[in-house]
């Protein structure tokens, strides 16, 4: 909103939640929660939950978390600084009369961007027609592997706007099934995701192939257009497609294996790293009406916006990161202050005030629901798949010895063994931090 104390307000609003001093505040009840899990994993012989928790990860080790966030940390803040100061000078060009505050971060943050960039939506998505974004998935997948998807109309399906393909190796092998499931429905669930109605498993020395499924929620085809995909659909599409060729391609005795909190979306974000690539777009990005590939300095605008703010979003993400192990790490939390836990914790890095963490102590939901200790993956996972696309940039895009040993020792087998053992097999040396920093532009 152009009305600062409209965006002051609303922002305290959101970043305020459960933090009020009245009958819905949620500290006495953070703190308790905290006291209860430390007592629980000091009764399993853990020093603290972190040391628990991280134990099975990949990770291992609070303080190798704790060396991987700094790492990043630095190079973050130097970028965000330097966005503080673009976005002040906005603020004086326009005869503000103010200093940058965290609430004004957003709003100017966006006549930034739009006075940089100024993509149009509606410009790029001609380019990405669902039904060849699909093919471009099934390509991609035919070069990488040999894989053959095949329409299978003759299988039952819950619901006619559902499609089914059975997919085989390039010798003719079947390898599952794969359910395609893309338009809402008033008694479907939003978003995007990939599951199984079947797992692989072994029965009598055979193998029992998956069925997977890819689900999405994006429009449907009207009088005479068809469904075109936002970029951010299309990212989302082939990451979904990494989940399914993981289900697909998992070899192991039983199906419920369950890969590491912090090396589960390696097989996932890998695959989007393809969908702006010069040789990957000319396969499947074109324009619905005339078939022209997207022009290269439209894809180039695209990667550059991508860039955009990236000290910001890396730095208030890392902030909640720090938070969470920060919690995970206290040996005691009886007679921990929150509001001034927290500051101290944000002030231990120097957090400028203009950021916030993306989340806060009372309203951090995921360190109560799944990822105590563990919101780091988020970020740990995205070194992973940065450094392990480098191995197919060091050779070629679709090299197919490089993607035979990323399908043998991750898409087949993570879940099975240590994670860090997988991937040093595939990438013969642990993950590197580099590429990371490249892609978020802070190098």
């Amino acid at each position: 909103s152009p009305k600062r104390n409209l965006r002051k307000a609303l922002y305290a609003c959101f970043f305020m939640r459960g933090d009020r001093d009245n009958d819905k505040d949620n500290k006495a009840i953070l703190q308790k929660m905290m006291v209860l899990r430390e007592e629980r994993y000091r009764l399993l012989g853990y020093k603290t939950p972190a040391d628990f928790y991280l134990e099975p990860r990949m990770a291992k080790t609070p303080a190798t978390v704790s060396e991987f966030l700094l790492r990043l940390w630095q190079p973050a803040l130097k970028r965000a600084r330097g966005e503080a100061v673009e976005m002040q000078n906005l603020i004086d060009e326009e005869k503000g009369g103010f200093k940058l505050a965290s609430w004004d971060w957003w709003y100017y943050a966006e006549k930034l961007r739009k006075a940089k960039y100024d993509l149009d939506d509606s410009v790029l998505r001609p380019y990405f027609k669902l039904e060849n974004v699909q093919q471009g998935m099934f390509t991609l997948a035919e070069k990488l592997w040999g894989l053959k998807f095949v329409e299978r109309k003759d299988i039952p399906v819950y619901n006619p706007d559902v499609k089914v393909a059975e997919v085989r190796e390039g010798d003719g092998t079947l390898l599952g099934i794969l359910y395609m499931d893309f338009f809402p429905r008033d008694n479907k669930q939003g978003g995007a995701w990939s599951g199984g109605f079947r797992g692989t498993f072994y029965k009598n020395g055979k193998r029992v192939v998956p069925f997977a499924t890819l689900v999405g929620n994006f429009t449907k085809p009207m009088a005479g257009t068809p469904s075109l995909l936002s970029i951010d659909e299309v990212q989302t599409s082939f990451h979904e497609f990494g989940h399914a060729l993981n289900t697909l391609f998992t070899d192991s005795r039983y199906h419920s294996n369950f890969a590491p909190q912090d090396s589960v979306e390696l097989p996932s974000q890998i695959m989007e790293h393809w969908v702006l690539e010069p040789e990957m777009l000319k396969l499947y990005a074109k324009h619905y009406q005339t078939g022209e590939v997207i022009p290269v300095a439209l894809v180039e605008k695209l990667k550059k916006s991508s860039l955009f703010n990236q000290g910001f979003e890396t730095v208030e993400m890392l902030a909640s990161c720090f938070l969470d192990m920060a919690w995970h790490s206290l040996e005691s939390a009886l007679n921990v202050n929150v509001t001034r836990f927290e500051r101290k914790v944000m002030d231990g890095i120097n957090l400028i005030p203009e950021i916030l963490p993306r989340w806060s102590s009372t309203y951090f939901t995921h360190i109560h629901g799944g990822y105590e200790a563990g919101y780091y993956s988020y970020i740990w996972s995205e070194q992973l798949d940065t450094d392990a696309f480098e191995a197919f940039k060091e050779t070629s895009l679709f090299d197919r010895k490089t993607a035979a040993s990323f399908r043998k020792n991750i898409l087949a087998k993570l879940g099975t063994e240590d994670a860090m053992t997988l991937y040093k097999r595939f990438r013969g040396r642990e993950p590197r931090i580099e590429p990371l920093l490249k892609k978020r532009g802070l190098l």
